[in-house]
């Protein structure tokens, strides 16, 4: 007969909606089994192993939906380039790195050229210069796009046939997915063990207990995608695989070879902003083009219908209003002969969803669809003078990233920060989301906190109404958190004010004002096991 194990947490301040005042919670051989006061606690548990909280904020744990573990982890133990502030600094850094490693392939992430004043993207030539005869594989920081070395083009057979070549410039498109999947292959298993184990160490300290991979065949190849679902880390893996299929067989087959979750993630529609790949309607500003497609309207029908036949979660990348468009009119299809219920049943995803309309996001709440989305992108790139409006111009770029619209249409709402991208820390995610950059398309800080745990949790297929929450029954999935200030943001007349008043009833926060201090991660446990611990 197991012995019952119960740990009380005392004097702290618990997040809880059935205590608004709870200092203290009860664990149960890792579930959730009372929330209240110390003395109480004390009352009710004795014998307990008693943790003192001293003052300690204790939160639910974070999931992060969109995630890519393994560049993540590449760009932490490796070339990080995302705080080069020119053109300059970042070959130099190329050239530095180069010269320390006798890596088979140099892998670096996050070279952002908008916020260059010395010139342009990164050359093939900027690289052959710095690393003549070495494999140099640079991602932009949206991963769209990736500066190579002549040497890596011809290990991978690119040819100005393929769609994104061009001989100087960053590769897009097909021909960018060819390089990667060669450099990819010139990892060894050793650096691919190290990045994914760096990566999930550092989503446990940020408080993140699980993360959704968004992996496919140009993305992380099907052995790494394996890797990581096998890997022994405390941090729990939901895996996402973004390969199209077009019957229902196909994908049973493809989820049995993949162990993946889901049949979506990264199912490229378009691309991104920043590479000008999204798919737009109309040309962009800074240049004529309108982007790039991967998935027509009867394709994404196509892989919704046979997913939704096998029972399978399915979802697509859509950045561009015609990417999101595209995606709209497929689940109509798919809607019309199956009906809203069967597909509001599977919880389907769009990850991005950057441009959609008010119309849209009512049909998308209807069908169940769930927005997978980055809040920092509008913290890096929106406002006026950003890059989406140097890419798109003033008016496209302020209707970016609608959370209120997408919230008031009853649509379910995740978080992620699409790492390597953007950096892993979800409460500067969920301050991007309450002081969005656009008058009217923030949300309130307990819908963004909700967005990254409750609702993250319903992203990967969990509705049993306690994952993401600090309620008895719940699994004990929580971060304990160092923080100056805790407020409730609660309505007077018609504004919005912050409040420390504890009659207030509602489970108070961080404050997540500008010159508010960050909380600090003191310890993460996921189903009661400890994952961090500073």
């Amino acid at each position: 007969m197991s012995l019952v194990r119960t740990q009380l947490l005392l004097g702290g301040r618990i997040y809880t909606p059935t205590a608004p005042d709870a200092t203290a919670m009860a664990v149960t051989d890792g579930v959730v089994t009372w929330t209240g006061e110390d003395r109480t606690g004390r009352a009710l548990h004795p014998g307990a192993e008693e943790f003192d909280l001293n003052g300690a904020f204790v939160a639910p744990a974070f999931v992060d939906t969109h995630v890519h573990t393994t560049a993540l982890g590449l760009a932490l133990i490796g070339l990080d380039l995302s705080d080069c502030t020119s053109r300059h600094a970042c070959i130099e850094r190329v050239g530095e790195h180069v010269r320390r490693s006798s890596e088979p392939i140099v892998w670096g992430h996050g070279w952002d050229d908008s916020v260059w004043a010395d010139g342009g993207a990164l050359l093939t030539s900027d690289l052959d210069e710095v690393a003549p005869g070495r494999n140099v594989y640079l991602t932009r920081i949206d991963a769209h796009s990736a500066a190579c070395s002549t040497a890596l083009r011809r290990a991978s057979g690119v040819t100005e046939s393929s769609t994104g070549f061009h001989p100087q410039e960053p590769l897009t498109a097909d021909a960018h997915h060819l390089v990667r999947t060669t450099a990819r292959a010139l990892l060894s298993s050793e650096v691919r063990a190290h990045a994914r184990s760096s990566a999930l160490d550092l989503a446990a300290s940020r408080g993140v207990c699980a993360v959704h991979e968004c992996g496919g065949p140009e993305i992380s190849g099907v052995r790494d995608f394996r890797e990581l679902l096998a890997s022994d880390h405390g941090v729990e893996v939901r895996g996402y695989w973004g390969q199209a299929v077009a019957d229902a067989e196909s994908a049973r087959a493809i989820m049995s070879e993949t162990g993946a979750h889901g049949l979506g993630g990264d199912l490229f529609v378009d691309g991104s902003i920043g590479s000008h790949t999204a798919w737009m309607t109309e040309s962009y500003a800074d240049l004529a083009g309108t982007g790039t497609t991967f998935q027509d309207v009867d394709a994404i029908a196509a892989h919704l219908d046979a997913c939704t036949d096998a029972g399978i979660q399915a979802g697509f990348h859509a950045i561009g209003d015609g990417a999101v468009g595209a995606v709209v009119d497929a689940f109509d299809r798919v809607a019309t002969r199956v009906g809203g219920p069967s597909l509001a049943s599977l919880g389907h995803r769009i990850e991005h969803l950057e441009m959609v309309t008010e119309a849209q996001a009512q049909k998308l709440a209807a069908w169940g669809v769930i927005g997978s989305m980055q809040p920092m992108f509008d913290a890096l790139w929106g406002g006026d003078g950003g890059l989406y409006s140097f890419r798109l111009g003033a008016d496209r770029a302020r209707d970016m990233n609608p959370f209120a619209r997408l919230a008031a249409a009853g649509m379910s709402l995740a978080f992620g920060s699409d790492a390597p991208v953007t950096e892993v820390d979800p409460w500067a995610m969920i301050r991007a989301a309450v002081h969005h950059r656009t008058e009217g398309s923030s949300i309130s800080p307990r819908a963004a906190f909700s967005a990254a745990t409750r609702g993250a949790w319903r992203a990967g297929g969990v509705r049993d109404g306690l994952a993401g929450t600090l309620v008895p029954g719940a699994p004990a999935s929580y971060a304990i958190w160092n923080v100056d200030e805790l407020v409730v943001r609660a309505p007077a007349d018609s504004v919005a004010r912050w409040s420390t008043d504890p009659r207030a009833g509602v489970p108070a926060l961080p404050a997540l004002d500008a010159g508010s201090t960050p909380p600090r991660c003191l310890q993460t446990v996921h189903r009661g096991r400890v994952i961090h611990e500073a």
